[in-house]
């Protein structure tokens, strides 16, 4: 029969942590600056660049259609006002279309501050 001991069962030891090694090191540090610099200053320009591309090609989309959208408003006064605008009268169509151009300048930023204003609001 084998004899009972009295001695507490052993418990597994761990030791000391390892350390890595100073290349593993190094690696883990350049993925980890690696990773850092795409999150904070690559993919931030990239969608800044986005923004501005959207941006201005709606800019000259827009400017493109406000224009041809005034000339054909001219084209209209002109034409089919009949002798109207005839003579010394011949630049009063400029100056409406001009009125016309101000006034929806005026209304567009007037939208835009009010829309900045609330948005500053909901914050």
């Amino acid at each position: 029969m084998p004899e009972p001991s009295n001695s507490r069962p052993s418990l597994p030891s761990f030791g000391a942590p390892s350390r890595p090694s100073l290349p593993q090191l190094a690696l883990e540090l350049k993925d980890l600056l690696v990773t850092y610099f795409k999150q904070e200053t690559l993919l931030p320009l990239q969608q800044l660049g986005r923004y501005l591309a959207f941006g201005i090609a709606g800019s000259v989309l827009m400017g493109t259609g406000v224009m041809l959208m005034a000339l054909g408003l001219l084209r209209l006064l002109q034409t089919e006002t009949g002798s109207t605008f005839g003579g010394n009268w011949s630049w009063v169509p400029y100056v409406i279309v001009f009125a016309v151009l101000v006034i929806a300048a005026a209304i567009a930023w007037t939208a835009r501050k009010t829309f900045r204003v609330k948005k500053e609001l909901e914050r």
